[in-house]
């Protein structure tokens, strides 16, 4: 037990690893609905120092989370921040795990659940359970709104999760004649290729999302971390980027959506099943998650997105793909949720990431 971490205690030995894994399995025991993060990845962060806490009742593990600080969030917000993350609970142990967090946070404000950043994954979702989750979303059961709120959290960058149909026919008009007049190239991912676009896109990434009041930039290793396995899943015209005279301008990447393997598996993606998946990655065409898009502070509003997303729905299309879902979009980003919208699209789950001041 680490000190000032009230009953939580760290993950130390593999098998209190296994422990923290193996929880959510209980939690959630039988329902697909719940994604559960790469077994793979939460070792990787094990093995690298994130700490990671469970508490214990009876020796049965009753709930998880992680216990992180940033630096770059805490320059971003003002201030030093307790950041806590994977976080799953029974009902009856949430009193007692935010006790936990709160006592290791030392008097510093709270914030989460975040893995590891909030540009990265995590979030509650607040409405919508009876839909399933997708990676990179989360889904968790009803009682975790409540549970976060009774003890003091208060909402922060309330969002929703999008489901759309995919366009029968086009439904985003472009001018192609600006296309030669702007010296417009649209570029498709490329798995041989893909070590040489991914800096290409985490510069746009940055510069787009900059002005967000919970974004810090990705550093080459966290998108390397990100996109761990990326070439292995793209479809390649799925991942599109735009450039303007050469000089690359938006950006969006969409990957087959793979949730339902990942919850059958139960996050455990080890070699036997990663040949499971393979074999049966046709499968996983019909569905697609937007993972990220975005544009230039110096080139938005000037229609390049519309552009791109033709060109996205039209490799839906041609892809047999019928659905796309998207992860959450901020309530106060309308211009991403018009497009949503023009495709025949709904909200699906009420997002949002939860704060508490303990000063």
């Amino acid at each position: 037990m680490s000190p000032g971490s009230g009953s939580l205690s760290r993950v130390e030995s593999r098998r209190d690893l296994r422990d923290f894994l193996a929880l959510t399995g209980r939690l959630y025991a039988g329902d697909e609905r719940f994604v559960p993060p790469l077994h793979a990845t939460v070792r990787a962060w094990w093995r690298r120092g994130v700490p990671l806490y469970v508490l214990r009742r009876g020796g049965r593990v009753v709930a998880r989370t992680t216990l992180h600080t940033d630096a770059a969030l805490d320059a971003r917000l003002g201030r030093a921040t307790q950041l806590f993350g994977l976080t799953e609970f029974a009902e009856e142990a949430a009193a007692e795990l935010f006790e936990g967090i709160a006592a290791a946070g030392g008097g510093r404000p709270l914030f989460g659940p975040v893995s590891l950043l909030p540009n990265q994954a995590g979030g509650v979702i607040t409405s919508g359970f009876a839909e399933r989750g997708f990676i990179d979303s989360a889904w968790n059961h009803p009682y975790y709104p409540g549970a976060y709120e009774a003890y003091g959290f208060t909402r922060r960058f309330e969002s929703d999760t999008w489901i759309c149909p995919v366009p029968g026919k086009p439904v985003f008009a472009f001018d192609d004649a600006r296309v030669e007049a702007e010296k417009l190239r649209v570029h498709r991912g490329d798995r041989r290729r893909i070590e040489e676009q991914l800096p290409i896109l985490r510069e746009m990434l940055n510069a787009s999302f900059a002005s967000l009041g919970y974004y810090t930039p990705i550093s080459e290793r966290q998108l390397a971390e990100q996109t761990d396995g990326l070439a292995y899943l793209l479809d390649e015209a799925l991942l599109l980027y735009l450039t303007k005279a050469g000089r690359p301008i938006a950006f969006v990447l969409c990957l087959p959506d793979i949730s339902t393997f990942v919850a059958r598996i139960r996050g455990n993606l080890h070699p036997l099943n990663q040949l499971r998946l393979l074999a049966t990655r046709s499968h996983h065409r019909r569905e697609a998650v937007l993972i990220v898009k975005g544009t230039v502070p110096d080139e938005q509003g000037r229609g390049y997105m519309r552009l791109l997303s033709r060109e996205l729905h039209d490799g839906l299309r041609r892809g047999g793909y019928h659905t796309l879902r998207s992860t959450y979009v901020e309530r106060t980003n309308p211009g991403s949720a018009a497009q949503y919208t023009a495709m025949g699209g709904r909200p699906l789950h009420g997002y949002t990431f939860y704060a508490k001041d303990l000063a």
